[in-house]
């Protein structure tokens, strides 16, 4: 059976029991963990870190998934942690979001940046038969959201979240971007499960789930095990013989993947 990648966001700096190893990629070495997951083999990194030591505009996106490519990962899954800009989308409720609105900068964000230039068909960013997979088992979350991703490590002021607003984003995070596109460039497809852990600039003034990071920590604490639950019912339901779509020739991706190693 096909391995799944599965990407650990906020509060998800553990997953699985199995054989952690330091993967040399061009761009460094990453932590990955080898084993089984919602009946399958699975490879799990935390994207922040195990003990969340990696601030948002530093994570290694580009080592992260270029490991997973070299694994063999075709399907990923990921969690993250969103604010929400709009009522509808209630603190501790789950979403599967189709659109992302990247408003991070100077995050090494391609893989084509050099020696090859390939231009990576974004409209939909992720993938539909893995967002379909996700929909089913868990049934109880909101299936389209706009997610706007920030550059943090701060949170948005109030301008910033009506603009964001105004430009038709329903959540906001600050790690989804470049991490998608990446993984599309290397010819795997993306799904993420995203937890609502506050009303980020608040809803109005006292608003007790405007956005804190102890706020933040605890809510994603609370919701670890019906989190794990969740994201084992999508891993296990990733269709056999999951086939991404081929949006980067595979002459491309091989040229990426034959780059020396950074030990």
């Amino acid at each position: 059976m096909e391995m799944v990648g599965i990407v650990g966001g906020t509060g998800l700096g553990s997953l699985i029991e199995g054989e952690e190893r330091e993967h040399a990629t061009p761009y460094g070495p990453v932590r990955v963990t080898l084993g089984r997951f919602g009946g399958r083999p699975v490879a799990f990194l935390a994207r922040h870190g195990a003990a969340h030591t990696v601030t948002p505009h530093r994570i290694p996106a580009r080592a992260n998934l270029w490991a997973f490519a070299d694994l063999g990962v075709r399907a990923i899954v990921s969690t993250a942690a969103v604010g929400s800009l709009r009522a509808e989308h209630a603190p501790e409720s789950w979403a599967i979001p189709d659109q992302l609105l990247d408003r991070t900068y100077g995050r090494a964000d391609t893989f084509y940046d050099g020696d090859l230039v390939r231009h990576l068909p974004f409209a939909d960013p992720f993938c539909p038969v893995l967002r379909r997979t996700a929909i089913s088992a868990v049934p109880d979350a909101a299936a389209r959201a706009c997610v706007a991703v920030i550059q943090g490590p701060r949170f948005s002021t109030r301008a910033e979240a009506d603009v964001l607003r105004g430009a038709g984003a329903d959540l906001v995070n600050m790690t989804l971007c470049p991490e998608v596109a990446l993984a599309a460039e290397l010819g795997m497809g993306t799904v993420t499960l995203c937890l609502v852990t506050d009303t980020d600039t608040g809803r109005d003034e006292g608003d007790p789930d405007a956005v804190t990071a102890d706020l933040v920590f605890r809510r994603l604490a609370d919701a670890r095990p019906r989190m794990a639950a969740a994201l084992e019912r999508i891993v296990s339901a990733v269709p056999a013989g999951y086939a991404p779509r081929p949006l980067i020739d595979d002459e491309a991706i091989a040229h990426v993947l034959a780059r020396p190693v950074m030990r």
